[in-house]
């Protein structure tokens, strides 16, 4: 099994938040949510008029896999890690969401089709 995977290009733009007193948003704007000891994480879509940093995603739908398939997240974060591209993921039960800073899309695609990986738009 090779863990090259044909990843698309999320068409949306992200913003997260944290909320330290939070266990869940006020309101239901939001994509993904991870409660910790330490408060809410939210992932939105990026409104166009909020001023943040923005995030773009990479998801692998096109190449899903069962939750027992080792390797394939780590197939993704090591080349970007290389690259020295921050992330922030969000995992389905088929696959994973890897948002990157929105400045660094050009990098990371660079860095992901260098390791093997085909990525449409």
């Amino acid at each position: 099994m090779t863990a090259a995977q044909i990843l698309g290009i999320v068409p949306n733009q992200f913003v997260l938040e944290h909320l330290p007193n939070s266990v869940f948003p006020e309101d239901d704007e939001w994509v993904a949510l991870v409660r910790a000891p330490e408060g809410l994480t939210v992932l939105r879509e990026a409104p166009p008029h909020v001023e943040a940093d923005r995030w773009v995603g990479f998801y692998g739908g096109a190449t899903a896999h069962s939750l027992d398939t080792p390797g394939m997240l780590a197939a993704i974060v090591a080349p970007l890690a290389e690259a020295r591209v921050s992330v922030f993921v969000a995992s389905t039960y088929h696959a994973d969401l890897v948002l990157v800073p929105e400045y660094k899309l050009e990098a990371a695609t660079a860095a992901l089709r260098e390791a093997g990986h085909t990525i449409k738009s």
